[in-house]
């Protein structure tokens, strides 16, 4: 008799009534929603808070490119020195001090800027200042070479090479950036899926040992009914888990913002000043429209099928890998000597993917681990909106299926002796000779 769709409903709804299931379901959102919006509230606090910038400027050339922004305002300091400026500042609280000493060259100039503060300032910032004089020392070493700026200005090009396919399929160096987005998106929730969930079968399998309900359980359950029901019934478990994460945190994140007026937005913002700029440039809008025309090159459809296929399989693939641990040992802590070799193909292919799928999507190392069934899960889902053909796609889940189906089978062996074991700590030896049992 098939017994796998009530041990699938058994492992369920033991799983969705766990107390600390239910607790971590509804309090995670919570605690995730909490911290986000302490660090936006706190960015937001950070970003409103206005600065001066008092600036003593010997030379008297460059003080004329600091135009004062929304929250930063540039006081000149005129017939002062640099120690009463430097007292100037203290009383008024200003942010800090930019001194730009007197020199005889210009070549000399950058190299007598200063800036005084009583707390360290931020890398953007300094970076900030830095460049605004650095273009004003740069025209004018231009024009005291005798050359007109302005004609310099307008002769300055910009290349951007455009890219299109053989067959007419126009596409942009942004393409590249949301495929790799896409891939590495993928690949990191299918890693934080296996651990959260995997090891959830796992704890599942060796509290069932321990307690010795599974010798009653096993009288009447195939062995490898009993481990596919759990990873079926974790997985569901898990989905349920995540779509009540997505919805609630979805939920919780709009009232959050609603009430307490955060701006999560803020939480990227800072360097808004140097955003605002970039935008306001002539190839803004061209690179909004790009984005999109990119958007639209994705194979979403294809990206979206495959997801789902090979999500699945390589999430099942380590959950048997995790299921036949579970049942070789008595407890957790006896598990760390079986968790790297699994972890370790996973790990691998995130690396192929983010540094070698980028670089060369259909090249030799990025092909044949896309194929690889312990890291084509991932490396393969970040070759695919590079454009992969079907029958490569088609050949990496087949073989994907099949080690899971081979897979299940020796973890199955492993599982059937490992369950009835106890009080001794199994060899990598002991396990292959469970394998021919």
């Amino acid at each position: 008799m098939n017994h796998l769709p009530l041990i699938i409903k058994r492992e369920y709804l033991t799983k969705v009534r766990n107390k600390a299931f239910i607790i971590m379901t509804f309090v995670s959102p919570l605690i995730m929603i909490a911290l986000i919006a302490v660090v936006a509230y706190l960015s937001q606090l950070n970003n409103d808070k206005k600065r001066t910038i008092a600036i003593l400027d010997q030379t008297g050339i460059v003080e004329s490119v600091f135009e004062n922004t929304e929250r930063t305002t540039y006081q000149i300091l005129d017939d002062y020195d640099l120690e009463e400026a430097k007292a100037k500042v203290k009383e008024d609280d200003s942010y800090g001090l930019l001194y730009i000493e007197r020199t005889e060259r210009l070549e000399d100039l950058a190299k007598n800027v200063k800036f005084f503060s009583e707390d360290s300032p931020s890398l953007t910032f300094i970076s900030g200042l830095e460049n605004k004089i650095e273009r004003k020392i740069n025209d004018l070493k231009l024009i005291e070479n005798g050359m007109d700026i302005e004609v310099i200005r307008s002769s300055r090009t910009s290349v951007d090479i455009s890219q299109e396919s053989f067959e007419g399929e126009k596409t942009s160096k942004i393409d590249n950036i949301l495929k790799l987005s896409f891939g590495g998106i993928a690949g990191y929730l299918l890693f934080m899926f296996i651990i959260i969930y995997g090891n959830m079968i796992m704890r599942s399998v060796i509290e069932e040992k321990t307690s010795r309900i599974i010798e009653v359980i096993i009288s009447s359950v195939k062995p490898i009914q009993l481990m596919m029901g759990k990873i079926i019934g974790t997985s569901l478990a898990g989905i349920t888990q995540f779509a009540i994460w997505v919805v609630l945190g979805g939920v919780l994140l709009t009232v959050v913002s609603a009430i307490f007026g955060i701006d999560m937005t803020q939480m990227n913002t800072p360097q808004q000043e140097l955003v605002n700029e970039a935008m306001k440039s002539e190839g803004a809008q061209a690179m909004a429209e790009t984005v999109i025309t990119s958007i639209g090159n994705l194979p979403m459809t294809n990206l979206v099928i495959a997801f789902m296929f090979f999500f699945i399989g390589g999430y099942l693939l380590y959950s048997s890998l995790y299921a036949a641990v579970g049942a070789a040992v008595d407890n957790e802590t006896d598990t760390q000597q079986f968790m790297l070799p699994i972890l370790m193909p996973l790990i691998l292919a995130v690396y192929v993917g983010m540094f070698t799928v980028i670089e060369d999507p259909h090249g030799t190392v990025s092909t044949v681990f896309s194929f690889i069934p312990l890291t084509s899960p991932v490396v393969m889902l970040m070759r695919i909106p590079f454009g992969v053909p079907i029958w490569q796609q088609l050949l990496s889940l087949v073989i994907l299926i099949g080690t899971f189906t081979l897979t299940v089978w020796f973890a199955a062996k492993i599982y059937r002796v490992g369950i009835l074991m106890y009080g001794k700590k199994p060899t990598y030896k002991e396990l292959f000779k469970w394998l021919k049992y």
